[in-house]
């Protein structure tokens, strides 16, 4: 029923139709607004959020707010603590390992999509922002690069096809970011041997080397994994 009904919808459309504007609520673009600063550390880890302040900085009522910091409660980014507010999450090494034994079911599973439906285009997209990571690492900006690295991460998930992958996906990049701006002073890592890894997933995927792409994947994160706990351990 629901996918005749669909079809239904898909023939009525006529090519060219215009369509209503999908546009963020404002709660959204204030979530959207709290990940950036949670991520690049403008909200470091541990710190408290004002809603009177916050409320104030971003120019918007305090109703948009609320919603916005209960969506970062419900993504994990923030936390809540009776009678005394909302804080920003810590992560320590146990978070570290968790936050990678994620990434890795979840980027395994949207390179399993890759590799059987979408390769062509997965290796034009993913080749692009390789690029960008090569580009900055010649620069040595390590925060291009490591944009440039998120980039990637956000394109293999999103090119899977699966909106519930990229979802779940958000959030681990997010806390994984927080990891690298809180160790920027710590964290050093190969950068040659990073474009490297990137390189080698998509030359796996252009292959069609399901195995050999899962393979590097897991290594790739177990090595990104060592280094950020290494880090945190100094």
């Amino acid at each position: 029923m629901v996918s005749a009904v669909l079809g239904t919808e898909e023939q009525d459309q006529q090519p060219g139709e215009l369509e209503p504007v999908q546009r963020k609520s404002t709660a959204a673009i204030v979530a959207d607004q709290l990940r950036a600063a949670i991520m690049y550390g403008s909200l470091p880890p541990g710190s408290q959020l004002g809603e009177a302040e916050l409320a104030a900085r971003l120019g918007v009522s305090r109703g948009p707010l609320r919603e916005a910091m209960q969506r970062l409660v419900a993504e994990g980014l923030l936390r809540s603590e009776p009678h005394r507010g909302l804080f920003v999450m810590d992560l320590d090494t146990e978070d570290v390992a968790d936050i990678y034994l994620a990434r890795l079911a979840v980027e395994r599973a949207a390179c399993e999509q890759i590799v059987r439906h979408h390769r062509v285009e997965a290796v034009a997209e993913l080749t692009a922002a390789q690029s960008r990571m090569v580009a900055a690492a010649g620069k040595g900006d390590g925060i291009e690069l490591a944009d440039a690295d998120q980039e990637f991460h956000e394109t293999l998930v999103r090119v899977s096809g699966s909106a519930r992958l990229q979802r779940m996906a958000q959030t681990l990049l997010v806390e994984k970011r927080m990891c690298l701006t809180a160790l920027q002073d710590k964290y050093h890592a190969d950068v040659q041997a990073l474009v490297d890894e990137h390189k080698g997933l998509v030359d796996a995927i252009e292959a069609g080397d399901e195995a050999l792409l899962l393979s590097r994947l897991e290594a790739h994160m177990n090595d990104a994994m060592e280094r950020l706990n290494g880090s945190m351990a100094q």
